[in-house]
């Protein structure tokens, strides 16, 4: 006997209700992840200034595409999936080059961008290697770091940072094994 992919007492014309307000609610989703693409695209990108407001702005670009691959059919996908690693590749060029290894947007872009090649490109592998390279500098530069009062918070903001690229790396590590 196979099993029932629905839960027990689940008609067809319920199936068919939650199957359309599925679609209708990931039409408004990628409507509005859309309409934050093209904000970022069109007035807040070209004037960004150098540093954290580009990286944030470039990593909030490739998280939207994100949302919309992982919910996208197919050929969509794939383009969004581009379009979401190109934006991450440029935010973290730019990230290497201008913030501190310990900065808290520059390791935020560190997780999503890990979070995209786990769950979108399906590599756990690369998204161990990115994860685990942030979290070991940021690491090293917290060690040499003569903590201030002004550095305080960003330690706090770079340590629970810190905590969720380790867990994932302890999950995705796993998963490789």
């Amino acid at each position: 006997m196979q099993a029932s992919r629905t839960a027990p007492g689940t008609s067809t014309r319920q199936l068919t209700l939650i199957r359309q307000q599925r679609k209708k609610i990931e039409r408004e989703l990628a409507n509005v992840c859309k309409d934050i693409v093209k904000l970022l695209e069109k007035q807040l990108l070209p004037a960004a200034r150098q540093g954290e407001e580009r990286v944030f702005y470039s990593k909030m670009k490739g998280d939207y595409y994100r949302y919309l691959a992982e919910f996208a059919h197919e050929v969509e996908r794939e383009w969004y999936a581009d379009e979401s690693l190109n934006a991450y590749k440029h935010a973290y060029r730019h990230a290497m080059s201008t913030l501190e290894s310990v900065h808290p947007t520059r390791l935020g872009l560190a997780l999503n961008f890990a979070v995209f090649y786990h769950d979108v490109r399906k590599s756990p592998e690369r998204a161990c290697h990115l994860a685990k390279s942030a979290f070991d500098d940021a690491v090293m530069s917290l060690d040499s770091e003569s903590a201030d009062a002004a550095m305080a918070q960003t330690i706090r903001d770079s340590l629970q940072i810190l905590q969720l690229l380790r867990d994932d790396l302890v999950l995705w590590s796993k998963e490789i094994q």
